[in-house]
């Protein structure tokens, strides 16, 4: 069957398999798949080097001639690729030190001049933009790019000593 007509659900039995995708040139490619693209049957391959480090590559659906399992994922294949897309865990905080950052970081917002104000456990900044637990830098998400970068360089030059609610902020 032509790798363009297959369905997702067939599609789906090759993620985290190591395969040889041969394209309509004859050029071969090696590596595991990370997904397949519903729309245009695009495979996405991720060759791990030796260290940490892995290379990704596109194969444009309409280019594939030929998929071949040469190796049945494992679950370190699937660790390893789940790592390329979920960001580091973010670390373990008590409720106290996270009450304690969020306050700290609004405090630090305010005296800068930021609109601040909390959703449940979230930061809201002018209402366009949202800081999660742990309150870091990475940890920002806005649609504006120059109000994300504007607020994640703020973010990340908040001083140590930045005022808390027992700080006199005057």
């Amino acid at each position: 069957m032509k790798w363009s007509d297959m369905n997702p659900l067939e599609w789906r039995e090759f993620i985290n398999h190591e395969v040889r995708v041969t394209a309509c040139d004859e050029q071969r490619f090696e590596g595991s798949v990370f997904t397949v693209d519903p729309v245009s049957a695009s495979v996405v391959l991720v060759t791990f080097q030796e260290t940490d480090r892995a290379s990704v590559r596109l194969i444009l659906g309409h280019a594939v001639k030929h998929v071949q399992i040469l190796r049945s994922g494992s679950e370190e294949t699937e660790r390893r690729m789940r790592g390329l897309v979920v960001p580091d865990s973010a670390p373990s905080l008590c409720p106290e030190e996270l009450r304690s950052r969020r306050e700290s970081l609004r405090l630090w917002l305010e005296r800068n001049r930021f609109p601040v104000t909390e959703d449940g456990q979230d930061l809201r900044v002018a209402s366009v933009l949202t800081i999660s637990a742990p309150y870091r830098p990475e940890d920002c998400s806005c649609t504006n790019e120059i109000i994300l970068a504007r607020v994640q360089s703020l973010v990340q030059n908040k001083p140590n000593d930045a005022p808390t609610m027992t700080d006199d902020v005057t």
